[in-house]
């Protein structure tokens, strides 16, 4: 066993880490490929980006592709994105051709890769169209859907089922996320890397000089949310919550995030808030970069109460990796978030900026409670949430698919 292995093993267990190596084996000699459209910003770039390294340490063959786009196609798939979680509107038909086009390109670019591959996963609906393009394919394509598809703009969800409906399995988060399709549907919720510099234990010394480098006080409580400058992420009700709260209890709030590659509205979503947060010395508003893994880190093992206060949401890695820390997350009552985070035992949901302002004064004001959420929240992502356990379904899936004549019952 590796040193990687060895150190994802004192976390997990041995034993759990032997029976991920048993069932590598089985996939010995496949060739796996993973599609998505950005190589960092956002939860699937961060999951690929250490879910491919662990399988490569246990021996598969495994690639990480990623899509190249235009403007035009990005802001078709911003619109897919956002549509598919129920905004209004639809796509028109220069951004539906916009969309293959750019897709028929791709196929193109990264033929020799995917048709020779035993398995495909493609990661959202960015790539989805690539299936349609490879019809002597020799593999098993895989469509992993991360995003809250529950309600979705059913013009938009009716393009989008073309796409993905001749795949030989789809993957969701939540049962209320899988649609009707004509292959098997799998659940598997998302994970986190407890080895990664976002997950990693810190020094004290570090969490504090990480803040006195952003010029954020300890003087008082801080509220964090951690996320992209996404209209779903609700950042202006963020800022309310915190301003509900600070006539009770005298509060910090630090909003950090930055965007994606694949996401053109963030700037927009940035100014926005900026302009809500002017001329509140206890607001910082804080842009980023891609690789900031550590300072996210110090930042939420300094906060006192993280927040993820979305309206949508596929699944909250960053409520994740604040239980991991053991921050109770005071989260929104929806998608995802409502399978991580368990009312008054780990954190609280929230439906409105009042209801959070309530819960953050409750958790700064019963300091005891506060402190058993966060044990109990770090146990559950423990048992729940990390990237063995995720990797470790992906592989049976693929087993199961194979239909090794009733040998495997897969964990899933």
């Amino acid at each position: 066993m590796s040193d990687m292995l060895k150190k994802y093993g004192e976390v997990i267990g041995f034993h759990a880490m032997d029976s991920l190596l048993a069932i590598a084996e089985r996939l010995e000699g496949k060739k796996i490929v993973h599609i998505n459209s950005t190589k960092e910003g956002g939860g699937v770039a961060e999951i690929l980006s250490s879910m491919v390294p662990l399988s490569q340490e246990l021996g598969l063959d495994v690639a990480w592709e990623v899509i190249e786009g235009d403007e035009p196609f990005f802001n078709c798939t911003k619109t897919l994105h956002n549509s598919l979680q129920g905004m209004p509107g639809g796509l028109s038909q220069p951004q539906a051709d916009a969309y293959m086009e750019t897709n028929r390109k791709n196929a193109e670019r990264l033929k020799d890769v995917l048709e020779s591959a035993d398995y495909v996963f493609i990661h959202d609906p960015q790539p989805a169209a690539l299936l349609g393009l490879f019809p002597k394919r020799k593999g098993k394509w895989i469509w992993r859907c991360h995003i809250d598809v529950s309600s979705p703009n059913r013009s938009v969800w009716r393009f989008v089922k073309k796409q993905v409906e001749g795949y030989d399995a789809s993957i969701f988060s939540l049962p209320d996320f899988a649609q009707n399709l004509p292959h098997p549907q799998y659940l598997i919720t998302p994970s986190i890397d407890p080895l990664s510099e976002k997950n990693r234990p810190l020094a004290k010394s570090e969490v504090i000089k990480t803040y006195e480098e952003l010029g954020i006080g300890r003087d008082k409580p801080v509220i964090l949310q951690v996320s992209r400058f996404d209209r779903f992420k609700d950042p202006l009700g963020v800022i309310e919550s915190y301003r509900l709260a600070r006539d009770h209890v005298d509060i910090r709030l630090v909003l950090a995030g930055g965007g994606a590659t694949d996401d053109p509205e963030s700037g927009e979503v940035l100014s926005a808030v900026k302009e809500a947060a002017a001329g509140d010395p206890d607001i910082s508003v804080l842009l980023l970069p891609a690789d900031a893994h550590r300072t996210i880190n110090a930042l939420q093992a300094g906060a006192d109460v993280v927040m993820q206060k979305s309206t949508k949401e596929g699944f909250g890695l960053t409520v994740t990796e604040a239980m991991w820390k053991k921050k109770p997350v005071v989260g929104g009552d929806v998608g995802g978030i409502r399978l991580q985070v368990i009312n008054r035992f780990n954190g609280f949901r929230v439906r409105s900026p009042e209801g959070a302002a309530i819960r953050i004064r409750y958790l700064l004001t019963h300091r005891w409670k506060r402190e058993r959420m966060g044990v109990n929240a770090r146990q559950y992502v423990l048992e729940n949430f990390l990237i063995t356990g995720q990797l470790r379904n992906y592989l049976s899936l693929l087993i199961s698919l194979d239909g090794h004549d009733g040998e495997w019952e897969p964990w899933i």
